[in-house]
């Protein structure tokens, strides 16, 4: 998955949100895009959607998290810390399967 780029202390993670749906989900990965697909229920106001991202990957992961660019984008870059690429595999594959 070309979406997760390993660090030294964490993993990035490339997604692309969808604001103001029913509620959080991860939809899937988007392999034209190389992206996973986030829906949100929070809109693009004031940093609520910003905010709902790094809560619910904090919620996920346990892991400290931050949105290392594309603040005022659809397309963000997360970085999660003290994680590794495998670990998050493992996290996220259930979720997107059960999404298929």
């Amino acid at each position: 998955m070309k979406a997760l780029t390993e660090t030294e202390d964490g993993v990035l993670v490339d997604i692309e949100v969808s604001p103001k749906s029913k509620k959080f989900e991860i939809v899937g990965y988007n392999e034209w895009r190389e992206k996973i697909e986030i829906r949100l229920k929070s809109p693009p106001l004031k940093g609520k959607a910003n905010k709902e991202i790094v809560n619910e990957f904090e919620k996920i992961t346990k892991s400290h998290v931050e949105i290392v660019s594309g603040f005022k984008s659809q397309h963000k870059t997360l970085k999660i810390y003290n994680m590794s690429k495998t670990k998050i595999l493992d996290i996220l594959n259930p979720i997107l399967k059960n999404d298929k």
